[in-house]
C-alpha cells in the first residue's frame, strides 16, 4: 500500500512540474489546482500548497514573490526522467484529452480548437514564415489559420519565452474532437511519414504507434529531419507528416458531413477516406471499419526546420478560441 501511495504522490509531483514547465511566469496554488484537473487530479488549493512545499524541500520548485512558484533546473531534470509508466501511451492520452476539450461550433465558427504551439528565435521568425509559406499555400496543413504571440504573451496555456515568437497552428485532433461531438468514435492508430507522388498520397514510409509512444510522432520525425514538405509543396513529390485514423463503417456518412462542415469553416486536413475494410495507402484496415489519413498540423513547421530554422514545439498541447486566429497570409511579417 505504501508503494502505491508513493507512486500516486510522484504522479502528482510530475504533473505539477509539467504545468510549471509550460509557464515562464510563477504560478500560485489556485492556478496549479485548476490545471491539475486536465491531468486527472482533483486537489484543493490547500493540498496543492502542501505538495509544493514538499517540492521546495526537494529543490524541484522555488518560491518567487509571495505565493508563486517556478520550476528549478533540478525540477526540469526530474521531469525528463519521469516515471516510465507515466510516459508510456502519453501520445494517445493527449489526443483523447485534446479531442474532449475541443468545443468548436462549425455552424457559428466559434469555440475552442486544438493547436500545436511552436517557438522560434525572434530574429529568425521572418525567415521561418517565408520557409513555411509554400506548405500553407499548397494546403499541406490542417488549416491556414494561425495565431502569433510575442515574448511574455500567451498562446493557449503557454507563455512565449524570452527572445522567442510563438506560432500556433491548428492540430489534426480537431477532426477527432468534431467527430466525438457528433457521436463518432475515432481510433487514432499512428503518426507517420507519408510519401506523396504527383500530389497523390502513395504510402507510409515510417510510422510510430500512438499507444506505445511517449512522444508525438511528428516531433520525432521533424527532429530527425525525415520530412520533405517543401519539395512536396513545390513539385508534388515529397514526404509529409500524416496521421492514420479509423472509424466504424456505419459512421462514414456522418464523418463525411462533419469534414465538409469543418472545411466550410476553413479547417481541413483530410487527405483520404477509404472504403469499408479496404486498405488505405497500403495500410490494412480492420473489418467493418474505414481508414482515414489526416495531414499533420506541424507540416509548415517541418518546412521551416528543413530550411535550417530550429523551433521548440509543443504538439497537441492546448486549445485556443477559433476567433483569435487569423489566416497565414494576413501576417504582417510576410
Amino acid at each position: 500500500m505504501i508503494g502505491i501511495e508513493s507512486q500516486e504522490v510522484e504522479r502528482k509531483v510530475i504533473s505539477i512540474l509539467k504545468i510549471l514547465s509550460a509557464h515562464s511566469a510563477p504560478l500560485g496554488a489556485t492556478v496549479v489546482a485548476r490545471h491539475l484537473k486536465d491531468h486527472g487530479f482533483e486537489l484543493s488549493d490547500r493540498a496543492v500548497r502542501y505538495h509544493l512545499k514538499l517540492m521546495d524541500e526537494r529543490h524541484l520548485t522555488k518560491l518567487v514573490g509571495r505565493d508563486g512558484r517556478v520550476i528549478t533546473e533540478q525540477g526540469v531534470e526530474e521531469l525528463k526522467s519521469a516515471l516510465v509508466q507515466d510516459k508510456v501511451g502519453l501520445a494517445i492520452s493527449r489526443i483523447e484529452l485534446l479531442a474532449f476539450r475541443t468545443a468548436f461550433d462549425y455552424e457559428k465558427c466559434r469555440g475552442l480548437i486544438p493547436v500545436n504551439v511552436s517557438f522560434f528565435p525572434e530574429e529568425k521568425f521572418g525567415t521561418a514564415l517565408h520557409a513555411m509559406k509554400p506548405a500553407f499555400e499548397d494546403g499541406l496543413c490542417v488549416s491556414d489559420l494561425v495565431a502569433v504571440a510575442s515574448e511574455g504573451e500567451m498562446l493557449g496555456e503557454f507563455t512565449v519565452p524570452e527572445g522567442k515568437i510563438g506560432l500556433a497552428t491548428v492540430c489534426s485532433v480537431v477532426v477527432n474532437g468534431a467527430l466525438l461531438k457528433a457521436g463518432v468514435p475515432m481510433d487514432s492508430r499512428f503518426g507517420g511519414i507519408l510519401q506523396v507522388r504527383n500530389r497523390i498520397p502513395l504510402r507510409f514510409v515510417e510510422l510510430i504507434h500512438y499507444a506505445g509512444s511517449s512522444l508525438d510522432p511528428s516531433e520525432v520525425f521533424i527532429r530527425a529531419r525525415m520530412t520533405a514538405v517543401t519539395e512536396a509543396a513545390r513539385n508534388g513529390n515529397g514526404k509529409v507528416l500524416a496521421n492514420f485514423r479509423e472509424i466504424p463503417a456505419m459512421c462514414r456518412g456522418i464523418a463525411q458531413d462533419v469534414v465538409k462542415r469543418l472545411g466550410q469553416a476553413g479547417i481541413g486536413g483530410l487527405l483520404v477516406m477509404g472504403n469499408t475494410s479496404e486498405p488505405v495507402c497500403e495500410v490494412p484496415v480492420d473489418p467493418n471499419r474505414v481508414g482515414m489519413i489526416l495531414l499533420g498540423g506541424l507540416n509548415p513547421i517541418a518546412a521551416a526546420e528543413e530550411a535550417g530554422i530550429e523551433s521548440e514545439n509543443r504538439p497537441m498541447s492546448t486549445v485556443m478560441e477559433y476567433q483569435q486566429m487569423v489566416h497565414f497570409r494576413e501576417l504582417s511579417s510576410l
